[in-house]
């Protein structure tokens, strides 16, 4: 029993350990991609592509360390760095006019790359308001357009929560896209959408 227990132990220990740097990568990834849409707010595309880059590589190293331990690689904090990662990449994809990658070619399961989708539609939403307040109708016709074709994307998925949690995103996506026709259309009707925009 002995050499069982000492075993046992040596598993758990490697498991601890690996939990641990995978817990510190998890955090920079997330703070990398804050930073990420952080910079293409403010317009510094360059900025946005470095800490993209940095976080690719994170993403890579999270997925290689822990490709014999599943039960680690799908836990929470895991998939909330995918999640994350996945709407930072496709929002500056989208501000550059670039194809949107698969999960395949970016490395992330396919559950979070749906639910990283279902969050760019929230970045977006940002981001239109912002071409309102700048007076860019056309521009914002566009976002607002975007969203639509997203929505309605997500929305073809109808899986069991213990699958992927998508149900809550559709929610939220449909609200943020009634939301976003509506401050479009008043913004449309006046010279100063300024002035019809609601506190978010």
């Amino acid at each position: 029993m002995k050499k069982i227990i000492d075993k046992i132990k040596n598993v758990l220990d490697e498991k601890d350990s690996l939990r641990e740097e995978a817990l510190k990568i998890t955090r920079k990834i997330i703070r990398l991609c804050n930073e990420c849409i952080k910079a293409l707010h403010q317009d510094d595309s360059s900025l946005a592509a470095e800490k993209l880059d940095k976080t690719r590589k994170l993403v890579a190293k999270l997925k290689d360390m822990l490709k014999d331990h599943p039960d680690l690689y799908y836990t929470g904090y895991v998939k909330n760095a995918h999640q994350e990662y996945v709407e930072a990449l496709l929002f500056y994809n989208y501000l550059e006019g670039k194809k949107f990658p698969s999960p395949d070619e970016i490395g992330v399961p396919e559950a979070q790359y749906l639910l990283g989708l279902g969050d760019l539609i929230g970045e977006l939403r940002r981001y239109f308001l912002e071409m309102l307040v700048k007076g860019d109708l056309k521009r914002a016709e566009e976002i607002c357009k975007s969203i639509k074709e997203l929505y309605d994307e997500l929305s073809l998925f109808e899986y069991p929560k213990g699958l992927v949690n998508v149900r809550h995103k559709q929610d939220n996506a449909r609200y943020i896209l009634e939301r976003t026709l509506e401050d479009f259309i008043r913004a449309k009707r006046s010279y100063n959408p300024k002035i019809f925009l609601r506190s978010e």
